[in-house]
């Protein structure tokens, strides 16, 4: 497929590296030569230096024979007047990041159907919605929903107390009881492994479990895994992703406090957040948190449009007493380091952004696509078609490409963490958890 991206932020970086390792054509266009030639050298992919909605840019890059236009500079406007360009070339499916609510209002004379663009994705928005998932399983530093929230991958820590460490993943099925999750993959000093029967779970590891939404507070009992719901959450930024998500989490009759030092912005959130308590201080003022509480708080979120001030209030609020907190920075390549800062959860809205493309890229048989944080693995979502020729197979005796397993099974109503003697069937939705170079393998196995 020959995929035209305009943007080369860390957006349109991610992208093209993940889609030139799939084997894609990649055409990246900017107007900054020095970034382009620094990505060129990373990746295989072919770079255009020019103003991504000029006819020039787009002819050079080959839009006439483009399949998918993806459009993720900073500026709104550019995107979706590039994306109006490509819709006059032909290119079928087109994608725009836009950052101003106004043009997501179906309302909008500027709306996407209107314009002509398949997909536009707002990344405070999603950022917002990461977070508040997050913030409902507070133990988890990922969660994944699939089948319409009904499976649900968690990403957790490895403690030493808990029962699965030092015993191999097929002794641990005699642990489940009632409840069946399986154990899909393991983050091991930054080594990505996909799980087999022999292997063993390590204190200090990471594990991502595959569970039924039902049965996530029993298999957290079971694992030893902390329960406290938050009763109290303390947010350090009053810009959109903040408001979001203080509205969403006061819905769930948790005490909210948000800290902004715009004494203007203070106001309008006071009149529109009703029951959270708005303070006009700033973030890193460790007295008047103290005072406010941050020390006592369950959960600390801090989404300012500074990366400075959100890992310095996190760890602020740490050092004070708050029990976890979630830090939103625009660097994804500082996430790894963050960890050993004592800092729970970093999240870029970056790479939220780009993982929501990806999604939509793969569209079609495959249903969604995510990369897991911290990881080299990635989650497919997928419908068997009747013609796999695997069809009434048990998992057991099909020989998947290395990399891949088998997280979960939805049959209509059903819901089946497998195991070897499971059997798919035509039409099943399939999760799939795989090393994110074996996707494209991946792909054309399951169309054999």
């Amino acid at each position: 497929m020959r995929i035209l991206i305009v943007g080369a932020g860390e957006v349109g970086k991610h992208l093209c590296g993940q889609l030139s390792s799939e084997n894609h054509d990649v055409v990246l266009i900017d107007k900054n030569p020095a970034s382009l030639r620094r990505i060129e050298r990373q990746m295989n992919i072919m770079g255009v230096s020019g103003n991504g909605a000029s006819a020039q840019a787009l002819e050079q890059g080959g839009v006439r024979e483009a399949d998918l236009f993806i459009a993720v500079t900073d500026v709104d406007e550019l995107n979706l007047i590039a994306c109006v360009m490509a819709n006059e070339y032909g290119v079928k499916r087109k994608v725009a990041r836009v950052k101003n609510e106004a043009y997501l209002s179906g309302a909008s004379p500027l709306s996407q159907y209107k314009l002509g663009i398949d997909l536009i994705i707002n990344p405070d928005k999603l950022m917002a919605d990461e977070i508040f998932k997050l913030s409902q399983i507070p133990q988890a530093f990922e969660v994944v929903e699939f089948a319409h929230g009904d499976v649900v991958l968690l990403g957790y820590d490895v403690a030493a107390n808990n029962p699965l460490c030092g015993i191999t993943l097929q002794d641990a099925k005699e642990l489940r009881g009632l409840y069946d999750f399986l154990v899909v993959a393991i983050v091991r000093d930054r080594n990505t492994i996909i799980p087999r029967g022999g292997d063993i779970l390590q204190p200090g590891d990471k594990m991502y479990l595959v569970v039924r939404r039902k049965d996530i507070l029993a298999i957290e009992t079971l694992l030893n895994i902390r329960q406290e719901k938050p009763h109290k959450i303390f947010i350090v930024g009053g810009g959109q992703v903040g408001k979001r998500i203080a509205k969403e989490i006061a819905q769930t009759k948790v005490e909210v406090f948000l800290a902004e030092t715009n004494a203007e912005r203070c106001e309008e959130l006071s009149e529109q957040l009703g029951p959270v308590i708005i303070l006009n201080i700033d973030g890193l003022e460790s007295q008047e948190l103290i005072t406010e509480g941050i020390d006592t708080a369950d959960l600390v979120i801090a989404v300012t449009d500074s990366d400075t001030t959100n890992i310095l209030s996190s760890l602020l609020a740490k050092h004070y007493g708050a029990k976890r907190c979630i830090t939103r920075i625009s660097r994804p390549d500082f996430i790894p380091l963050l960890k050993k800062l004592g800092i729970d959860i970093a999240l870029s809205p970056r790479l939220v952004a780009a993982n929501s493309i990806l999604r939509f890229v793969r569209r079609g048989a495959i249903l969604s696509a995510s990369s897991l944080s911290g990881s080299e693995a990635e989650t497919v979502e997928l419908v068997v078609s009747e013609r796999w020729q695997y069809i009434d197979w048990r998992i057991k005796n099909i020989q998947f490409p290395a990399g891949v397993n088998v997280g979960a099974i939805v049959r209509g109503i059903n819901i089946i963490v497998p195991s070897g003697d499971s059997v798919i069937k035509a039409g099943d939705h399939l999760i799939l958890f795989a090393i994110k170079n074996t996707v494209t393998t991946l792909e054309r196995f399951l169309a054999e």
